[in-house]
């Protein structure tokens, strides 16, 4: 590792005094924010499948064409998350966009922020590099632009063209839940999670139907049944941080083979 990187460890150490300085600071100041503000007519939401996650990694691949992100570096992330009745199971971590984020509440500048409709952002302009919202983050969502990423994809053309602009050298990047996306189909008459062309890249590629993405206040939406009617979990919940990606656990009789 060249001297001008630092280890993840070694500067969770170094951060941590600081973050829960400017954390304890703008607490009372942020108490709005934190609950995320001015809410919208749209509060937009993922669930995820377990029970169908084959570990294809095609998500990732999506996301890193659409989102011109660095093949050094991934949004989203699948995990191995150990066996049930001999099968391997996964568990996929893009952004939880959370509703009270940690991230946007140690930003000390601005460019960790909550749109109306629920989604965590990021001002690419206005972050100074602090990583203060990379060591808030308890998902480990955000990845450190240590270098410019410079030349050709090669996740492009095969799982897709870019469809935002790179991020600068020097600042964490994240899951945008493809805002991009979403607005322009929204701009269309588009339905996001309905439409491939307004739902995230993730969402769309998924082969087997893992990621269901909508819109938490459309009842007909099938997220918004997903959640509803059925038994979901979220990420440590115990930490309040309200995330908006939900998960179907898989249980052994998900794997059950037809007349077994």
């Amino acid at each position: 590792m060249t001297d001008n990187k630092m280890h993840r460890r070694d500067f969770l150490k170094i951060a941590a005094v600081g973050v829960a300085t400017v954390a304890g600071a703008r607490a009372m100041g942020k108490a709005e924010a934190s609950s995320g503000g001015e809410k919208g007519p749209h509060q937009w939401a993922m669930v995820i499948d377990q029970a169908k996650c084959q570990g294809c990694n095609y998500c990732t691949l999506a996301c890193r064409a659409r989102n011109d992100v660095s093949p050094d570096i991934s949004w989203n992330v699948v995990l191995p998350a150990g066996e049930i009745g001999g099968h391997q199971v996964f568990l996929p971590r893009p952004c939880m966009h959370c509703e009270k984020a940690p991230c946007v509440e140690v930003c000390m500048v601005g460019a960790s922020y909550y749109r109306p409709d629920g989604i965590v952002m990021m001002d690419y302009d206005k972050c100074i590099g602090c990583r203060y919202c990379e060591v808030a983050c308890p998902y480990q969502a955000r990845s450190f632009n240590w270098e410019a990423f410079e030349g050709p994809n090669p996740a492009i053309p095969e799982w897709g063209q870019a469809e935002i602009a790179r991020r600068p050298r020097g600042v964490p990047e994240k899951c945008s839940f493809c805002y991009q996306r979403i607005d322009r189909g929204m701009a269309l008459g588009l339905t996001p999670g309905v439409d491939p062309d307004a739902t995230p890249a993730c969402v769309m590629v998924c082969p087997t139907g893992a990621r269901i993405f909508g819109d938490l206040n459309d009842p007909e939406s099938e997220v918004s049944k997903l959640v509803h009617s059925r038994h979901t979990v979220r990420l440590r919940e115990d930490l309040g941080t309200a995330p908006r990606v939900y998960y179907l656990m898989a249980d052994a009789e998900d794997f059950e083979e037809v007349g077994s």
